[in-house]
């Protein structure tokens, strides 16, 4: 499957340091970059894109329109692997909207400029001539988890239980957990957790396990640096890396149908 997208204009390098100045001079020379050169390419890489998708529909049976939650590259890989013989789109979605057609004179296939609304956010084309239920359910299955990143809002609560500091921090049973490495200890202080060790063992408040621990995060929280490598630390991934989908057009109908209804809320203002 071959993966395509339409990337945002760049900015311009700017070199202000001081020392000589021939330097300098030559520095500066060597990493200018000409607007016009940059705006040519970046027309030409969005006409290419909207081309593809123009010569692509007609040769697949379904179109679908999906939503990304969690962006990771490497998943997205997983994806192009799976599904190797379908095509991937990714773009400005007034773009990719421009290239279906939005209207029935525009339309590139008959029906598919009610495919259109349902480009809005962070979403992709993908099309294939697998049957519709096949794609459906294979993005119903495919939810893999990874670590948090920073800006992300946490789906649970995490806690650090008082007592002896475990390896996964009361994630599995104590009898199936091992004690905090104590070469670690140091880097839950700078991260504001407050341990300390107790007969060589990492302990958080009373050893007796006794208080409430160490709050890492509340659900809903949006997690900063501190929080994701203190999530890390402990081995919890609560980041789910979801596609999901929202609609598709079929060729043979020339018809739309819509997977997920909450994917128009909100879309009439836009």
């Amino acid at each position: 499957m071959s993966l395509e997208s339409s990337p945002e204009d760049g900015g311009l390098d700017e070199d202000t340091g001081g020392g000589d100045i021939s330097a300098s001079a030559k520095s500066k020379r060597a990493k200018v970059f000409h607007l016009t050169q940059v705006t040519k390419k970046t027309r030409e890489q969005k006409d290419k894109l909207f081309q593809n998708i123009r010569d692509a529909v007609p040769e697949y049976q379904h179109c679908f329109v999906f939503s990304v939650d969690n962006m990771r590259n490497s998943y997205l890989k997983n994806v192009r692997h799976e599904l190797n013989d379908s095509r991937l789109f990714f773009g400005k979605t007034k773009l990719m909207a421009k290239a279906l057609g939005q209207s029935p004179s525009e339309a590139i296939a008959p029906g598919i400029e009610d495919l259109t609304q349902y480009l809005s956010g962070t979403v992709g084309l993908l099309l294939t001539n697998r049957p519709a239920e096949s794609i459906l359910e294979y993005f119903n299955n495919f939810a893999p988890v990874d670590f948090a990143r920073a800006g992300v809002a946490s789906p649970r609560d995490f806690s650090i239980p008082a007592g002896v500091v475990y390896a996964t921090a009361g994630e599995v049973p104590v009898e199936h957990d091992v004690p905090l490495e104590h070469t670690i200890e140091p880097e839950l202080r700078k991260l504001n957790v407050p341990t300390r060790m107790v007969k060589g063992r990492v302990v958080l408040g009373d050893e007796s396990g006794q208080g409430e621990g160490y709050v890492v995060c509340k659900e809903g929280d949006v997690l900063d640096s501190r929080q994701t490598r203190l999530l890390k630390l402990f081995g919890v991934c609560v980041s789910e890396f979801k596609v999901k989908i929202l609609a598709y057009w079929s060729s043979a109908s020339g018809e739309v149908t819509e997977v997920d209804p909450s994917a128009m809320e909100g879309v009439a203002e836009n």
